[in-house]
């Protein structure tokens, strides 16, 4: 999950300093004339220049979104872990969170049902969870 997370960062780094530097941000002034001055490329090429710009923008926007979605269920993850941690009845390393698009998933081994029903709890009342998924098992003493 962090390869991918490192990956989709790293693409959105250079969408970004491809359309910056297409859109004149970086190198040395503006790189579209504003004025109707044709160049050697003519006016087309200039309009051509501004599409690709448009869409290098707009497929920075989506890789943003995606990279904020992807954060935002790791942090879910790192909350309910955090708070099972810090939990005296619940033994956090016996138990597994997942999370995808807001749903977590609660996998392990516990002692007792009431170690089991905190353990959901805790899940369900972090704030953007949408469902929890029990897949805890009781182990026998």
């Amino acid at each position: 999950m962090f390869r991918a997370l490192f990956r989709l960062i790293v693409l959105m780094i250079v969408l970004v300093a491809v359309g910056g530097f297409l859109l004149g941000w970086w190198g040395g002034g503006a790189a579209l004339p504003d004025s109707d001055a044709v160049a050697t490329a003519g006016k087309s090429g200039v309009e051509q220049v501004k599409r690709a710009g448009e869409e290098i923008s707009q497929k920075t926007a989506a890789a943003a979104k995606t990279a904020g979605e992807v954060l935002s269920d790791g942090a879910l993850t790192t909350k309910i872990k955090a708070k099972m941690g810090l939990d005296d009845t619940v033994k956090a390393l016996d138990l597994n969170v997942d999370t995808i698009d807001g749903v977590v998933t609660v996998t392990g081994k516990v002692r007792s049902t009431a170690e089991r029903d905190r353990a959901l709890a805790l899940a369900r009342e972090t704030n953007g969870v949408r469902q929890v998924i029990d897949r805890i098992v009781l182990q026998p003493r």
